[in-house]
C-alpha cells in the first residue's frame, strides 16, 4: 500500500497513476475540495496519520519544506509510520532541512529520500516527470519501481537533500532564461520583428532554451499562461537556489537580480499567477514607463 499526501495540481494526476498501476493508494489533503476530487480508485482519508497504516512508502507532494515539518510533526505523521517505511518527498523543499528530517526519521526507523520533479501538470499526467532523487542508495532502489510509474527517468543526484537542490538550481536557470527570453522577444517586437519567427531562428541557434522551445510557444503567445506551475512557487524555488548558493560561498549575482525581479512580479500579480505571467510583468512595466 501507497500513503500519498498532497492532492493538488501535480499531486492528483501522480496518485491517480499510482492507482492506475495496481498500487492500493491512500490519499490525505487538508482540504475537502481536493479530496472530493479524488477518483473513486483512491482511498481518502481526511486523517493524515491514516494514510501510514500499512504503508510501504508515503509520497508527500507538498509546497514547500514548512509544511513537510508540519505533517510530519505537528500532524503525527512519523510517529505513525512503521519502522522501514520509506517516505518521499516529491515537492520543492530546503535541501538542508531535507537533511535534517531524514536524520529524524532514521531515528524513528523510519527512512527519507527527496525526489522532487519537473515536468508540469502535463508530465504528472502522463507520467513523464524527470524526477531528481537524493537518499540512501537502497531505499532509492526500493521505491524506483513506483517512481518509474511516475517519471520518464529518475537521476540519482547523491544523498539526502540532493534531490531538491538541483531542482532549485534547475529552476533558478528556468526563471533567469525565461526572464532574459522575455527582455529579448519584447525587445525584438518593439524593433518590428516577429515572435513567432524570432522563436524559430532562436530554437535553431544557440540562444534557444526551455523556455524558446516550450513555454514563449505554448503559453505565453497563445496568451493562455496556463503551464501549471505557480509564479510563486518559482519565486520560492530561486530563493531556495539563491540562499544554497550562498551559503557554499558562491556569489550568486545573477540569481540574486533575477530573483528580485521575479519578486516584483509577485507583489504586482494576482496571488494566483502563472510563473508564465512573468512576461506580464515586463509588458506592464513598459508601459508605466511609457506613461511617465
Amino acid at each position: 500500500m501507497v500513503g500519498f499526501i498532497g492532492l493538488g495540481r501535480m499531486g492528483l494526476p501522480m496518485a491517480i497513476r499510482l492507482a492506475s498501476a495496481g498500487y492500493r493508494v491512500r490519499a490525505y489533503d487538508m482540504a475537502e475540495t481536493a479530496r472530493r476530487a479524488a477518483p473513486a480508485g483512491i482511498d481518502v482519508t481526511g486523517d493524515v496519520t491514516a494514510v501510514a497504516e500499512g504503508a510501504d512508502a508515503v509520497v508527500l507532494m507538498l509546497p514547500d519544506s514548512d509544511v513537510v515539518a508540519a505533517v510530519l510533526d505537528d500532524a503525527g505523521l512519523l510517529a505513525a509510520v512503521a519502522p522501514g517505511t520509506v517516505l518521499i518527498d516529491m515537492g520543492s523543499s530546503q535541501p538542508l532541512r531535507t537533511r535534517e528530517l531524514a536524520a529524524r526519521a532514521a531515528e524513528r526507523q523510519a527512512r527519507l529520500v527527496d525526489a522532487p520533479v519537473s515536468g508540469g501538470v502535463k508530465g504528472a499526467v502522463d507520467g513523464t516527470l524527470t524526477i531528481m532523487a537524493g537518499g540512501d542508495p537502497g531505499d532509492l532502489a526500493r521505491v524506483s519501481p513506483l517512481l518509474a510509474i511516475l517519471g520518464g527517468r529518475m537521476l540519482r543526484l547523491g544523498p539526502a537533500g540532493a534531490g531538491h537542490a538541483m531542482k532549485a538550481l534547475n529552476n533558478l536557470m528556468s526563471a533567469t532564461h525565461l526572464l532574459i527570453t522575455a527582455e529579448a522577444l519584447l525587445a525584438g517586437q518593439r524593433f518590428g520583428l516577429d515572435p513567432e519567427t524570432m522563436l524559430t531562428a532562436v530554437n535553431g541557434s544557440s540562444g534557444r532554451s526551455g523556455s524558446t522551445e516550450n513555454k514563449w510557444p505554448n503559453f505565453v503567445l497563445p496568451g493562455t499562461f496556463d503551464s501549471g506551475f505557480a509564479l510563486r512557487l518559482m519565486l520560492k524555488d530561486m530563493r531556495i537556489a539563491v540562499e544554497l548558493a550562498e551559503a557554499t560561498g558562491i556569489a550568486s549575482r545573477l540569481g540574486r537580480a533575477s530573483t528580485d525581479l521575479w519578486s516584483d512580479a509577485a507583489d504586482h500579480l494576482p496571488p494566483t499567477a502563472d510563473h508564465t505571467e512573468i512576461v506580464r510583468r515586463l509588458h506592464q512595466i513598459q508601459q508605466d514607463n511609457e506613461v511617465t
